[in-house]
């Protein structure tokens, strides 16, 4: 049976090995293709093809609960669960998500696409059935990666001490994005270690059985005891702890093995935790080779394993090399990062000054409030951390940093639209950062400016964020860096209107009034870098109508920052708030996505036209 062949889960469940290691080929030629022309995730779906056949032989996710963690592993579930055709539109514009999402499949459970969640998730699937009276099982695949973050231990916690019936998958590949750190990452080498009591296990019973007249009854106390001898060669203490039934390490490329351990789980009547080992990016030999830069990918040469087109200008590097610069000449100086060392740049402070870097793994609380505890002991912080995971620590950035007042500068990388989708875009950090009391909030448009403002950080005696996209959207060339003060810089004069743009939409902005200047509309464009504290000495000089621009949503945003000023100094409001409206959905290159809310140069252009038109 070909893989275009399959409609639903069911049709695999009468393949036999061979058809199985076929469909498994199959499987990681379509994400390796797919992948290749769209950029995604890669290794981490590699490594997980044989045990999602074997979920879906085990289970019926018609009624049973799947919920992956984070999500991003979910290829090969999407393919097997009559999404095929539609696969090559695979995170592009209007396609299909690279994440588990509701409203795609009856199949995907829970929408997720931030680590650690799914546990929790599956508590509630496991209690909303007991409410309503059901019989179907629910199950969490769970990355080893995730289990650096405080969430699962609360989950897991909480469904083996109430004896939830549940069964978590541990998908032990020994990484997250990077190399997994800590703690936990030792205790799960540790237990791959112990393989051996299969083995012990399958010897000592066979042998048993084989003695006369007592060999019966001894075969039966060794399985009563078996728990406790099991202990000898897998050393588990903490999932037994929590109150979970644990069965593992089982090899993760086993189909069958999987598939008779799956079933064995479902018998249970109490929270069953399946350790699976994986190999992260099996089956292709360059993401065995470099699981983390092939974790997530641009797209790429098949053969050498390569992007196909030279990487974008990175702002992630530029804040990265700048943070080693300024650690060389100040001792205080530290990074801290929530298992994202490649992500934000800071590979190289990690080989030169590994000692000062913090990867806490994705804990981002915990980085938060550590970092807090570095600066109250007189160092100077810097927490690298995607923007659309801050969102995670908001109670820790109030409660330990801004109520303190303590110097943490916050690298908010990955602001504004992200081509991952909902989960992952970058569009809420100035409306809840600005909220903060004490907080400095500012927006980088540039390689140059970004560097400008980490050394205004260092010079600030509270915290400051500092917003940045994933590349540099100027086109100019990482120029001399002129010391930063946050005033608005004026980038054009026009007296028709004055555009006040933050961060890297400030090239669109500029674009813009060019196209408007053919059209006989002269309007200003200001770089209001600085949106909390706004620069009200110059936001009050200007006299033209004002239009605020950001990649972000409106409300609580820089927008409604500049309506509110207005409205307390009894001026004109903004004539137009550009931004993000309600829930954004989309996916997929930016350029596309900025279209689609009518924020690229040209669709600003226009709607300020048709604004000048109706006064």
């Amino acid at each position: 049976m070909h893989l275009d062949d399959i409609c639903s889960p069911g049709d695999i469940r009468g393949l036999d090995q061979e058809g199985l290691e076929e469909l498994a080929a199959e499987l990681r030629q379509r994400i390796i293709g797919t992948v290749a022309r769209n950029g995604g995730h890669l290794a981490s779906n590699l490594g997980v093809v044989e045990l999602t056949i074997a979920l879906h032989r085990a289970f019926d996710f018609t009624r049973d609960k799947l919920i992956w963690d984070v999500g991003h592993q979910c290829y090969a579930h999407k393919l097997l669960t009559g999404r095929q055709a539609d696969f090559s539109s695979l995170r592009q514009f209007g396609g299909l998500a690279g994440f588990p999402r509701r409203e795609e499949s009856a199949y995907d459970a829970f929408d997720t696409g931030h680590a650690s969640t799914a546990i929790s998730a599956a508590v509630g699937y496991a209690r909303a059935r007991q409410l309503q009276g059901g019989d179907y099982h629910v199950v969490a695949v769970v990355g080893d990666g995730a289990l650096t973050g405080g969430m699962c231990y609360e989950a897991l916690n909480d469904a083996g001490s109430n004896k939830l019936r549940m069964i978590v998958v541990l998908n032990d590949n020994g990484m997250s994005i990077s190399r997994n750190v800590g703690a936990v990452s030792g205790y799960l080498t540790r237990l791959r270690a112990g393989k051996g009591w299969f083995d012990a296990k399958r010897v000592v019973s066979g042998w048993l059985k084989r003695i006369p007249v007592v060999g019966m009854g001894l075969y039966r106390l060794f399985h009563r005891v078996k728990n406790s001898i099991r202990n000898i060669f897998v050393q588990d203490r903490l999932f037994d702890t929590l109150g979970f039934h644990y069965l593992g390490p089982v090899d993760g490329s086993d189909i069958q093995g999987l598939e008779r351990l799956f079933r064995r789980a479902k018998q249970q009547d109490e929270p069953v935790l399946i350790h699976v080992v994986t190999r992260k990016g099996s089956g292709y030999t360059q993401a065995e080779d470099h699981p983390s830069r092939l974790h997530g990918t641009p797209p790429f040469n098949v053969e050498t394993g390569e992007p196909l087109a030279p990487s974008a200008v990175s702002m992630s590097q530029a804040a990265g090399d700048e943070l080693l610069r300024l650690a060389r000449q100040d001792q205080r100086v530290a990074a801290v990062t929530a298992a994202m060392t490649a992500g934000t740049g800071l590979k190289g402070f990690a080989r030169e000054l590994p000692d000062r870097l913090y990867d806490v793994g994705i804990a981002e609380e915990h980085a938060v409030t550590m970092a807090a505890g570095l600066a109250a002991g007189g160092a100077r912080p810097f927490v690298a951390i995607y923007d659309t995971f801050m969102q995670r620590a908001y109670d820790q950035t109030l409660h330990d940093v801004c109520l303190q007042r303590l110097p943490v500068c916050f690298l908010m990388d990955r602001a504004g639209l992200s081509e991952d989708g909902e989960t992952h875009h970058g569009l809420y950090g100035i409306a809840f950062m600005r909220q903060l009391p004490g907080m400095t909030v500012l927006c980088a448009s540039s390689r140059a400016e970004l560097r400008a403002m980490m050394r205004y950080a260092m010079e600030q005696s509270g915290p400051v964020a500092i917003r940045y996209a994933k590349e540099d959207e100027s086109g100019r060339k990482d120029e001399k860096i002129t010391p930063y003060t946050p005033v608005w810089q004026s980038m054009r004069d026009g007296g028709d209107a004055a555009i006040l743009a933050c961060g890297g939409i400030l090239w669109e902005a500029i674009r813009a009034a060019e196209l408007l200047d053919q059209q006989g509309i002269r309007c200003a464009v200001y770089n209001a870098s600085c949106v909390c504290p706004l620069d009200e000495k110059t936001l009050s000089s200007i006299k033209s109508p004002l239009i605020t621009l950001e990649e972000g949503v409106l409300a609580g945003g820089f927008g409604s920052a500049v309506s509110q000023y207005c409205a307390a100094y009894g001026r004109p409001g903004p004539a137009l708030m550009l931004g993000i409206e309600g829930l954004c959905m989309t996916q997929g290159d930016r350029a596309l996505q900025l279209k689609a809310h009518q924020l690229d140069a040209a669709s600003i252009a226009d709607r300020v036209r048709k604004w000048k038109e109706n006064r």
